[in-house]
């Protein structure tokens, strides 16, 4: 759908008329070929690639408009495009290309004793809608899924983005153009009018799920308002639990890889938890790790009794998802101390223990009740791309179907094909 003038149509229109635009490309892809959408999204990649330098113009503008409004450092860090990421945006394209196409796939089947044949079967949800905030390798990943999957999305992006947003556009509709498929196949809200975010979450006849990808205030909007059931895509608060029988020189380089690699992604450890029994002699040469890298340290009194360095936390960092070079300490007297804090603190997202010890290991994966659970590696590889799903819609820190990165499968509904010979019911 072009861009319009929305001073000459109002917002519920304009949201009727995309709802619609995009049932009918829905329908459309719904029967597309696994080669077209294959070719659509191996176009798109060249086109990416191709237009980096104009989609980095496009960023630039939007980088020196967030400055000017006083965007924080990591807002800034996930709105920035350089050509590394425009070419781990194509490569992602290229990753879903390779993926098995779910739709029409079988879950499951058998016979019944009545001879009659049944199969669970993979079909598209539909009609997603996408709301989502500064980053705009989001355009790119979340319409390559959805189109992999046989949806049409409606992407409704920040202001802090728009240029950007509209660049990788261009690029995504050249690969439907080239495969024949309907533009509205992806398609962008040409408004930033807040209003239009409100229509989208009332669209319940013309929208299927919808999708949040932000901080707190918009996830939150959306679950309170919503009419369409939602994947929602809650905070970041990860943790990083060091078990007595951790391997400190391990715990010391998972730990600087889990908070500092990138600290504005959800993935990013914000809660540090060290086991009591081995907290005086680990946590300083962790903090050494880490304030050499420039993280600012807030602990608990048994941590700051340990080493002084750190900064006293409040009850609201454990809640906190920083996004920047922060990290709060908490020591805790034993596993069960750590999962208490995290069940109490955590926002369902990841969490990993560090550990030899295998019975540990094994008890902290089966009792910790998020999303992702992990032993012995970086809650930074907390992502769709990092699992091999090319990328993701986001990551569902909810109990629906989908939870954890949202890939193909999980952007897939199914249905009961039942196969007979005549059969009547007596």
């Amino acid at each position: 759908m072009d861009t319009v003038n929305t001073d000459a149509v109002d917002i519920a229109t304009l949201m009727q008329d995309m709802g619609t635009a995009a049932q009918e490309a829905a329908r459309v892809l719904a029967n597309a070929t696994t080669e077209q959408k294959n070719s659509a999204l191996r176009t798109m990649a060249t086109e990416m690639r191709a237009n980096a330098a104009s989609i980095i113009a496009a960023n630039e503008i939007d980088l020196t408009n967030g400055r000017e409004r006083g965007l924080s450092s990591s807002m800034l860090d996930r709105l920035a495009l350089d050509e590394g990421r425009i070419d781990g945006i194509a490569g992602g394209l290229e990753a879903i290309a390779d993926l098995p196409d779910p739709v029409g796939a079988e879950m499951a089947r058998w016979d019944r004793p009545n001879g009659l044949d049944i199969a669970r079967v993979r079909m598209p949800l539909g009609v997603i809608g996408i709301i989502y905030e500064s980053r705009p390798n989001v355009t790119a990943d979340t319409g390559a899924l959805c189109l992999k999957a046989g949806n049409a999305a409606i992407l409704r992006g920040g202001t802090e983005a728009v240029n950007s947003n509209h660049a990788i556009l261009a690029c995504l509709h050249k690969g439907l153009e080239d495969a024949g498929l309907p533009l509205d196949c992806i398609a962008l809200v040409p408004t930033q009018d807040r209003a239009a975010v409100g229509e989208m979450l009332r669209m319940a006849e013309k929208i299927d799920v919808i999708v949040p990808r932000g901080g707190r205030s918009l996830v939150e909007r959306v679950q309170n308002e919503a009419r369409v059931p939602v994947f929602a895509h809650l905070e970041g608060i990860c943790h990083t639990y060091v078990h007595a029988g951790a391997d400190l020189a391990m715990a010391r380089e998972v730990i600087a890889n889990a908070k500092m690699r990138r600290t504005s992604i959800c993935g990013a450890t914000e809660t540090l938890l060290v086991d009591r029994a081995v907290a005086a002699e680990y946590l300083p040469a962790i903090a050494d790790d880490l304030i050499g890298l420039g993280c600012e340290l807030r602990g608990d009194d048994t941590a700051r009794a340990i080493d002084s360095r750190l900064t006293a936390a409040t009850e609201e960092d454990w809640s906190t998802e920083y996004l920047e070079a922060i990290l709060s300490v908490r020591i805790v007297d034993d596993m069960q101390g750590a999962m208490d804090h995290i069940n109490q603190y955590g926002s369902g997202h990841t969490e990993s223990i560090i550990t030899d010890d295998e019975e540990a290991a094994a008890t902290f994966l089966g009792k910790v009740g998020s999303a992702i659970v992990m032993h012995n590696a970086s809650t930074q590889f907390g992502d769709g791309g990092e699992f091999g799903m090319g990328a993701e819609i986001g990551i569902s820190t909810g109990k629906m179907h989908a939870r954890g990165p949202v890939g193909v499968e999980q952007l897939t509904t199914f249905k009961y094909v039942v196969r007979g010979k005549g059969h009547t019911r007596p």
